[in-house]
């Protein structure tokens, strides 16, 4: 199976291509999608066809979108979600199936602590699919989400009834 994770933004969209044979997760390709500054519509514009490339170049079976969390400012928070949406269109006008996890159930798939920084999940990326060289931050959390969905996304299928979270860990 051939799963692209995306963690949007939209300045610059993460995209990892990650292959599951198996228990077996296999590195494909990763990157960025850059939108620049200017007009809103464009971006989003820039970065749907960036990720239809993506799509069409690699030919994924799936796709895992990082879910947006609430910011402390509204304005962030909003244009994270349009670039949010726009990965899920360019998945979806593709014909692919689209899951979705928090970045708390993310890091706790990778690295075992919901609220492991960005260089412990780049870290832990480049342990689990055997890299010469850590990616770069957007990258690595794009190829976390899709080694959290190969992974069976365990936390997204447990019942959370009776747990807490305590230190970024289920308690």
């Amino acid at each position: 199976m051939r799963i692209l994770g995306i963690d949007p933004g939209l300045q610059v969209t993460g995209f990892g291509v990650i292959d599951k044979n198996g228990q077996r997760l296999g590195y494909v390709a990763s990157g960025c999608v850059k939108s620049g500054r200017g007009e809103l519509a464009e971006r989003l514009k820039t970065l749907l066809e960036g990720l239809s490339e993506v799509i069409a170049t690699h030919r994924p079976q799936q796709v895992v979108v990082e879910k947006v969390f609430v910011n402390v400012n509204p304005q962030s928070t909003l244009a994270l979600g349009q670039a949010r949406g726009t990965a899920i269109c360019a998945a979806v006008l593709a014909g692919l199936p689209v899951a979705e996890y928090t970045a708390l159930q993310v890091k706790q798939s990778v690295v075992g602590n919901g609220q492991a920084g960005k260089a412990q999940v780049q870290h832990m990326v480049k342990r689990l699919l055997a890299l010469a060289g850590d990616p770069g931050p957007d990258a690595a959390d794009a190829l976390a989400c899709a080694i959290c969905h190969a992974h069976g996304a365990q936390l997204g299928r447990l019942s959370m009834r009776g747990l807490r979270m305590k230190r970024g860990r289920l308690a």
